[in-house]
């Protein structure tokens, strides 16, 4: 009997170990440090979906958050936490970069300025600082509208900021911030006791896009560990929606002295709404939207089929 029993120790041992050495490792770059935007990230990593997909996910974050799609780029990682707008400007200066996923599908981007103020509308900023951290797309996007209130940048005064925007509104250095992330910036104002007033490109000439997406190399496409990640996103999507305390606790868990806080808390309860629930949908009609849209306002010139920038995984 005790050989039995040693016997069958030593076979399930080794399927363990089995099963261990099956799973594929796969790098992923985040965009930022880790925060409510990478829920089903993280959900994923702690409650198990991506190992049951037979995957060993290694997740970074960036000292330098420029830096993730042109590693992946350059093949020294397999997927890159990207934003969809910064995308086509990446595939139009060459680099091999293909959209797989969507993580946040509305915009999160916003001009936000505060309730004091007294700036009640996008036409109210004539005259008055606005503070920014990135140009390029956010030029275009601030550009964009202020048109539709008739105004241009020449009647607002421009102030680079470098990524200091909440501070920057609160010391009144600048009366208004673009680039605020509607789902932090916003609480991060109510937890210094101030109310933030947020306008939205979405709703002022600018097309809808996808926040949060997820690059792949295109000439290193790996299509059955990639859909397997995938599969392993859409069922923490799932659990996120239907477990939300449950969720938050094992988003905390990842990190406790980091991300167990009140600004995450109340960032988490925005941000879920805002998650893809159908992380491998490719919405065609919207990234040609905002192609035409980059285009027009001469951020990029030229650009190839759709199809070589942005896939839908089966």
């Amino acid at each position: 009997m005790k050989k039995i029993v040693r016997y069958l120790s030593v076979i399930i041992g080794l399927t363990s170990s089995f099963s261990a050495l099956a799973k594929e490792k796969l790098t992923l770059l985040l965009d930022w440090y880790v925060n409510p935007d990478h829920a089903a990230i993280i959900v994923a990593q702690q409650k198990g979906f991506f190992a049951q997909n037979g995957l060993e996910v290694e997740i970074i974050e960036p000292a330098d958050p420029s830096l993730p799609p042109k590693l992946v780029a350059a093949g020294q990682a397999d997927l890159a936490i990207d934003y969809q707008p910064q995308l086509y400007q990446q595939v139009a200066e060459g680099l091999p970069l293909i959209r797989i996923a969507t993580l946040v599908s509305t915009p999160l981007n916003s001009v936000v300025t505060l309730q004091k103020s007294g700036i009640k509308t996008l036409a109210d900023l004539k005259g008055k600082k606005v503070g920014y951290s990135v140009s390029g797309f956010e030029d275009v996007l601030l550009e964009t509208m202020l048109h539709s209130v008739k105004l241009t940048k020449e009647d607002i005064e421009l102030v680079n900021v470098n990524w200091s925007l909440s501070p920057s509104l609160l010391t009144g250095q600048v009366d208004a911030v673009i680039g605020t992330f509607r789902n932090f910036e916003l609480n991060q104002l109510r937890l210094e006791k101030q109310e933030g007033v947020a306008f939205y490109p979405e709703e002022s000439g600018v097309p809808a896009y996808d926040e949060l997406i997820v690059v792949a190399n295109k000439d290193k496409l790996d299509f059955a560990k990639y859909s397997a990640f995938l599969t392993a996103l859409e069922q923490a999507t799932v659990y996120l929606i239907n477990h939300q305390e449950e969720s938050w606790q094992a988003f905390v868990d990842y990190k406790p002295n980091e991300l167990n806080n009140e600004l995450n808390r109340l960032a988490w309860k925005d941000t879920l709404p805002r998650l893809a629930l159908r992380p491998r949908a490719l919405d065609r009609h919207r990234y040609q939207q905002m192609a035409q849209f980059l285009q027009q306002k001469g951020l990029v010139k030229t650009l190839p089929e759709l199809k070589t920038y942005a896939l839908e995984l089966q």
